[in-house]
């Protein structure tokens, strides 16, 4: 016998095909028993809806529950069972067996498997009479697995088959103890046994000891436990009725009524108290992400830009009438370059401009970008400063060069880091450029003019045009400033540049520049010795990796 839902509403238990002989004979015969389970009305008991006949084939149409099986729920660990929740079905389910018995019902097949659940998590017994109906019917049911006997008494596992199918009162109240155990461990009958069921069912023909279910008491009250362990009492009389097992239950809830919509109100109450507390902590820490990412896009944009995007505002090109600009590049960094590791050259790039970045900081500046080895930083923009921005950029220089005197790269701390630094002042364009990865860019000649100062300058030398230097002169803070003399710079002809050197109360040292050469240039690579180090080193390296 097997049963299946049809449609929304509707539960079918199905018998196999047999000789029926004529219908209307087989509902005589039957009529009383059909119209004792048609009178059956219990909120605890699922009704019989009526019954179905076809090409052979008997079955008896029930209500169908939307939420399966006592045995489904108990599976199912989306659904959270408290004890509460859990009292509530087993209290259905003694107020259906209790009402079922009083009717002289006797159901002889109780299992968690036809304790039905409706949407209102309201239990229903179900497969009630159906021994009675085989029998009328003259139908052989097929003898049941090991498995579907673990609910059954074990009196009636000794007896006949015959007296087995019809079961017994105290039987049901036995599988009753059998389906408390499911309910309070969540778990099939004898699960903590680890045992095969046929064993198990052995163990249960054959006693002593006798054998039954080990449940901790964590798992349920301990009046619970006992009403448990009565129930499923070896000799039949000692076991309680269902009046008993009513009266007792009560008690166990000191006359608080046992309402599974109740807990469910205490469990979405309680869930509704984690959810806010859960979602203040998410608040809290979506803030923490949202100023980190605030943070970084001001490090990328400017202030003033990056709030105009946030908000979703275009921002438009602004003209800047005077502005410093500060370009600088890495002495020989093609050549360090091509003599280093890849990975070593990140690390050389990004410990100098996390020094750089750090000075930056405790000067009016704005940097612009960085493009390998050079670094771009401007004053002036996008917040004027009036005439501030040239002594901004030239005190940066002066700290930038002081620091990359002590500088050491990691892998080579012997070969100096030398830099060059190119300062001018004029009027640049500034704007976003890009959706996808937004840039602040600076343009105008003033932008080639700078990178021209920079190109041209020398090794651990500020080069400075004669615009900044005039500027300069103007704020009378006691720069230094050398003359080098008419400078070639490309595409803007000669000019006449000039060093920076110092200022008044600067006391901080700086590196002293290398010798300039017969040609009055010093070049733009590695000294010999320095290149020679860096040839001894890649060799010794190479020598490790082959060594054996």
């Amino acid at each position: 016998m097997n049963s299946y839902s049809w449609g929304d509403w509707v539960w079918l238990k199905k018998f196999p095909p047999g000789d029926f002989g004529d219908i209307k004979s087989i509902k005589s015969s039957a009529s009383d028993v059909f119209q004792m389970m048609k009178d059956l009305r219990h909120e605890n008991v699922n009704p019989l809806l009526g019954f179905f006949y076809d090409s052979g084939m008997f079955a008896i149409v029930s209500e169908f529950c939307s939420r399966r099986s006592l045995e489904d729920i108990l599976a199912n660990d989306d659904v959270k069972l408290d004890w509460m929740f859990k009292s509530s079905l087993l209290l259905d389910l003694i107020k259906g067996m209790k009402y079922l018995h009083h009717r002289e019902f006797i159901h002889g097949r109780l299992k968690s498997r036809n304790c039905v659940v409706d949407g209102r998590f309201v239990l229903k017994v179900t497969d009630y009479g159906f021994n009675n109906i085989l029998e009328m019917l003259r139908l052989s049911e097929e003898e049941p697995s090991e498995e579907e006997l673990l609910w059954t008494a074990p009196e009636l596992l000794r007896a006949p088959r015959g007296i087995r199918l019809g079961g017994s009162f105290a039987g049901d109240v036995y599988s009753f103890a059998i389906i408390m155990q499911e309910v309070m461990v969540r778990g099939a009958p004898f699960c903590m046994m680890d045992l095969p069921a046929k064993e198990i069912i052995d163990r249960l023909q054959k006693p002593p000891p006798v054998y039954r279910p080990v449940v901790s008491p964590e798992y349920a009250p301990p009046e619970c436990l006992q009403l448990m362990k009565q129930c499923w009492a070896e000799a039949a009389e000692q076991r309680p009725t269902f009046d008993e097992i009513f009266n007792q239950f009560k008690t166990f809830n000191k006359g608080k009524k046992t309402n599974i919509i109740d807990s469910m109100l205490r469990m979405l109450e309680q869930y509704s108290s984690n959810l806010e507390d859960l979602i203040r902590e998410r608040t809290e820490e979506l803030e923490i992400e949202k100023q980190k990412t605030e943070k970084l896009l001001t490090q990328m944009l400017p202030p003033s830009v990056a709030e105009s995007l946030k908000r979703g505002c275009t921002v438009e090109p602004e003209g800047f009438d005077l502005v410093t600009l500060y370009f600088s590049d890495i002495v020989g960094f093609t050549t360090i370059s091509a003599m280093s590791e890849p990975i070593e050259v990140v690390d050389l790039l990004n410990d100098l401009y996390t020094l750089f970045d750090a000075i930056i900081g405790s000067h009016d500046v704005y940097k612009v970008e960085t493009i390998g080895d050079a670094y771009m930083v401007a004053s002036g923009l996008p917040k004027r400063n009036g005439s501030r921005h040239a002594a901004e950029i030239a005190n940066m220089s002066l700290d930038i060069l002081s620091s990359v005197g002590t500088f050491k790269m990691r892998h080579m701390p012997e070969v100096p880091v030398r830099i060059r630094i190119g300062l001018h002042s004029g009027p640049v364009v500034a704007g976003v450029v890009g959706l996808t990865m937004p840039r602040y860019c600076l343009f105008g000649d003033t932008v080639n003019t700078a990178s021209r100062m920079e190109s041209t300058g020398l090794p651990y030398r500020i080069h400075v045009n004669l615009s900044t230097v005039t500027i300069l002169r103007t704020l009378s803070e006691g720069y230094e400033v050398e003359l080098r003399g008419r400078t070639e710079l490309k595409g803007k002809g000669t000019e006449e540049t000039f060093w920076l050197i110092g200022k008044k109360g600067f006391t901080k040292p700086l590196p002293v520049p290398p010798p300039v050469g017969k040609d009055g240039q010093v070049g733009h690579g590695l000294q010999p010795a320095e290149i020679a180090a860096f040839q001894r080193r890649k060799a010794e390296k190479q020598l490790v990796q082959n060594k054996p």
